[in-house]
């Protein structure tokens, strides 16, 4: 049975939705478990290493299942197991066990990256203008949602294993609701060729992994450090602390739901540059400037920056006329979510090497490689 295109977007956009929900719930308690379990900057730096090393784990398998199996049932696995791995972070009271949580939390991370954009794909090839950017704007969404929560959970003392266990349950309903209107995308019997666990993506789509890449360190580390460094740097008291982070996930989700249509104005290459450009702005503007008007400020010109390069480049991946859409959505979105994941523990060394707001100019300088390789690219 084939189901109306909204239904199906519906669907879809409450996986984007899910997904940034779980991921901004964990984000939210980072500085909570950082003082349950007495962690420094670098320690905290080296143990949020882990969720890197779930992404790689990750590789051979997700690219390759969904492919072979198929996107519909990888995300439903995987989302499930991301809620369940939210529960453990929540659990964890030693290091070494919160570095074994988030190993399976990256893990967990990059299937579902890869297979909700690759449901996405599939679902905006049955509209006749692009929609890919609005399911990142629901993602954006939830990350706002999740981080209100987050601070009315810390205001009332809420412990984290509580809170992530009321998220899990809420996602393994919305998938169980939600199944039955995902696209059917499992590879043929009648192919004739063997699925191969990963694919060398061309020097076109390498270049869109790249400038995601760069993008995606910055949003990555504005998710795990913005809180700490209004409350390290900025000095900020209170509900202030996360002021920073609730302002760049309310421009993120706006310049997401614009996005699409600045795209097709202005062009893939000019929006990519003005992204990059807003980026550095943003990021400049809170080591120049760390105070606290001007710092959310900055934060609201980083949630613009970001807003925009990793669904363009998603959807100019989609497109590919070297691979097939899953595969080319597999190869980019690893490239990328790499980049979401190396951004916090590498903010974190550097903090312990220098100091947080130094740290930043690193992800000025990613801001600043998004706009040379745009420039670059042949979009």
């Amino acid at each position: 049975m084939t189901h109306p295109p909204k239904v199906i977007r519906i669907a879809v956009s409450a996986m984007f939705f899910m997904a940034g929900l779980i991921f901004s719930s964990w984000a939210s308690r980072i500085g909570t478990i950082q003082q349950k379990l007495n962690l420094s900057e670098a320690e905290l730096g080296a143990v949020l290493f882990a969720l890197p090393v779930g992404l790689i784990l990750s590789l051979p398998i997700s690219g390759w299942a969904v492919t072979k199996i198929g996107s519909k049932k990888v995300l439903a696995a995987a989302l499930t197991l991301y809620g369940l791995a939210l529960i453990s972070l929540g659990l964890s009271t030693t290091v070494p066990m919160l570095v074994g949580c988030l190993v399976v939390f990256g893990l967990g991370s990059n299937a579902v990256n890869i297979s909700v954009n690759t449901q996405a794909v599939a679902t905006e090839a049955m509209y006749p203008k692009p929609i890919l950017a609005s399911f990142h704007g629901l993602w954006s969404l939830a990350g706002f949602l999740g981080a209100g929560i987050g601070t009315l959970m810390i205001g009332y003392n809420i412990m984290p294993v509580i809170h992530f266990s009321g998220i899990a349950i809420v996602s393994t309903t919305t998938i169980f609701i939600c199944w039955k209107y995902f696209h059917e995308d499992g590879a043929k019997k009648t192919d004739g060729e063997k699925t191969r666990a990963f694919v060398m993506p061309d020097k076109s789509l390498i270049t869109l992994g790249v400038i995601a890449f760069c993008s995606m360190v910055i949003e990555g580390a504005m998710f795990d450090w913005s809180v700490i460094y209004f409350k390290k740097v900025i000095m900020a008291v209170g509900a202030w602390q996360g002021a920073g982070y609730t302002a760049g996930m309310c421009f993120m989700a706006a310049g997401r739901f614009v996005a699409d249509w600045f795209s097709h104005k202005f062009g893939l290459k000019a929006t990519l540059q003005v992204s990059g450009a807003l980026s550095t702005i943003g990021l400049l503007t809170l080591v120049i400037f760390p105070y606290l008007y001007p710092a959310i400020i900055g934060f609201m010109f980083v949630g613009a920056g970001i807003s925009s390069v990793v669904p363009m480049v998603y959807s100019a991946a989609g497109r590919s006329l070297t691979m097939k859409p899953g595969a080319a959505i597999a190869a980019v979105s690893t490239i990328s979510f790499l980049g979401f994941l190396i951004g916090p523990p590498v903010i974190g060394f550097l903090a312990g090497l220098f100091t947080l707001k130094i740290s930043f100019v690193f992800l000025a300088v990613m801001g600043v490689c998004v706009i040379a390789f745009s420039t670059k690219a042949k979009v």
